[in-house]
C-alpha cells in the first residue's frame, strides 16, 4: 500500500511538471513578459516536484502500525509490546499497541479497529491463532501485510513473516539442561531413576507443540529405560498442555499429582515450559512442605524478574533466556521490509508450515539460564539491573 501511494504522489509531481511544460512551450512570445511567464511556469513546476517529492519521503518514513499482543498477564509480553512499541516509533511510525488479556475475540475486534483505522502493516502474538483466520483475510483483502510475532499464525497465506525463538531448540535446550543436571547417563549406568512430571504449553500455541517435541527427543529415551520415572503417566502434549499458559492450572495440577502420587516419595524434576508454570509449581511444593533439602529441578522459560530472583533463591533452578530486545528488531526489520519492498534477513524457510504456506522466519537463539551464569548473561547483558535482583 505504502509503495503505491508513494508512486502516486510521484506521478502527480509528473504530470503537473508536464502540463505546466507544455504549456509554457506552445505559446510563442517575444519581450520581457514571456520571459517572465516562462520563468514562473518552470519555478511552479519545480516548486511542486519538489513537494511531491518531501511529501513521498514522509510518507517512506511513516506509517501506521498495528501491533496486537495476547496479554499483560505475563512480564515477557508487556516488555516484548514495550520493546516494539519504542523502537517502531523512534524510527517514525505510529504505533496503535494493544493487549487482548488472553481473550482471543477480544484480539479479533483490536485487530480489526486497527484495520479501520489504517494500519499500514499488523504485528501479531495471537492468543489463539485459529481465532484470526477471517480477521487476517480480511487484512489480506485491504493489502495490509501481517508479521507473526513468536507464536506462529496458523492456517492463513495472510503472513509475510515470522519472528520467533527456535522454539524446538527451547525444549532441546531445557531436556539438555535436565540431562545434565541430573547426570542422567550415570544414573542410567548405575540403575538409578528419577522422579519427573511435565507442565507444557497452551495447545493452541505451535510454539509449544515444537517445544514438546525438543524436550522429548532428549528425554524419551530416560523415559523409555526408566531412568525417569513419570508416576502420573502424562508425557504426551495432549495429556500435559495447559490452556492459555494458565500459572493457576499449572499450580492445581501439580498440587493433584503431589497429593496422589507423591506421598510416598519426592518428586525430583518439574519440566515446565513456561516460568509462570515454575511459579505455580513453586506454591504446590511449599504447600506440600517441601524444603530446601528435597526440592526439585524445576524448569522455565522466559527469564522472567521474577523468575530470576527464584533462581537466586533456589525455589527455581532454570529458565529459557530470550531477548525480548532482539526479537524486537527482528521483527522491525520485516516491518519495514514489508513496507519499503525490500527483504528482511530470513534464518529458515522450512520449519514453519501453517497448514497453508512455509512463513519465512527469522529464529533468534534461546540460552538457559541458571544461578552459575545469571550474572554474567542477564545483568552484565544488561537485561535486568543487579539492583532489581538484589545484587
Amino acid at each position: 500500500m505504502r509503495r503505491k501511494a508513494l508512486s502516486a504522489i510521484l506521478a502527480v509531481a509528473m504530470v503537473a511538471a508536464l502540463v505546466v511544460g507544455c504549456g509554457s512551450s506552445t505559446t510563442e512570445t517575444t519581450g520581457d513578459a514571456a520571459a517572465t511567464e516562462e520563468a514562473t511556469d518552470d519555478a511552479a513546476a519545480d516548486d511542486a516536484a519538489a513537494e511531491a517529492e518531501n511529501e513521498a519521503l514522509a510518507a517512506a518514513e511513516g506509517g501506521r502500525i498495528g501491533v496486537a499482543m495476547p496479554t499483560q498477564s505475563s512480564e515477557r509480553w508487556i516488555n516484548d509490546g514495550a520493546n516494539m512499541k519504542e523502537k517502531l516509533e523512534a524510527l517514525g511510525y505510529e504505533v496503535d499497541l494493544q493487549y487482548a488479556e488472553d481473550d482471543p475475540q477480544a484480539q479479533v475486534s483490536q485487530i480489526e479497529n486497527m484495520i479501520a483505522a489504517g494500519a499500514n502493516c499488523l504485528v501479531i502474538a495471537a492468543v489463539d491463532s485459529g481465532a484470526l483466520t477471517t480477521v487476517e483475510a480480511a487484512a489480506k483483502e485491504a493489502g495490509i501485510p501481517i508479521i507473526a510475532y513468536d507464536r506462529l499464525l496458523m492456517d492463513t497465506d495472510a503472513v509475510s513473516y515470522y519472528a520467533s525463538f527456535d522454539n524446538k531448540g527451547v525444549g532441546t535446550a531445557i531436556a539438555n539442561y535436565i540431562v545434565e543436571a541430573k547426570d542422567l547417563e550415570a544414573a542410567r549406568e548405575a540403575g538409578e531413576s528419577y522422579t519427573i512430571e511435565f507442565f507444557m504449553g497452551s495447545p493452541d500455541d505451535n510454539n509449544a507443540v515444537l517445544l514438546h517435541q525438543g524436550i522429548m527427543e532428549v528425554l524419551q529415551p530416560y523415559l523409555d529405560d526408566g531412568t525417569l520415572d513419570c508416576k502420573t503417566g502424562r508425557t504426551s502434549f495432549e495429556d500435559t498442555c495447559i490452556l492459555r499458559w494458565s500459572q493457576e492450572t499449572a499450580q492445581q495440577w501439580c498440587e493433584n499429582y503431589l497429593t496422589g502420587f507423591y506421598a510416598e516419595e519426592d518428586l525430583d524434576i518439574a519440566c515446565t515450559a513456561f516460568d509462570g508454570f515454575a511459579y505455580g509449581v513453586k506454591a504446590a511444593l511449599q504447600g506440600a512442605g517441601y524444603t530446601a533439602e528435597n526440592w526439585p529441578l524445576v524448569t522455565g522459560q522466559d527469564a522472567e524478574l521474577m523468575a530470576c530472583k527464584n533462581i537466586l533463591d533456589g525455589t527455581q533452578t532454570m529458565s529459557i533466556y530470550k531477548d525480548t530486545r532482539l526479537l524486537a528488531e527482528k521483527c522491525i526489520t520485516m516491518v519495514q521490509a514489508v513496507m519499503t519492498g525490500t527483504e528482511p534477513e530470513i534464518n529458515d524457510t522450512t520449519t514453519y508450515d501453517n497448514n497453508v504456506i512455509v512463513v519465512p522466519s527469522y529464529l533468534c537463539t534461546p540460552v538457559a539460564v541458571d544461578a552459575e551464569n545469571l550474572q554474567e548473561v542477564i545483568v552484565d547483558g544488561g537485561y535486568y539491573a543487579a539492583e532489581d535482583l538484589g545484587l
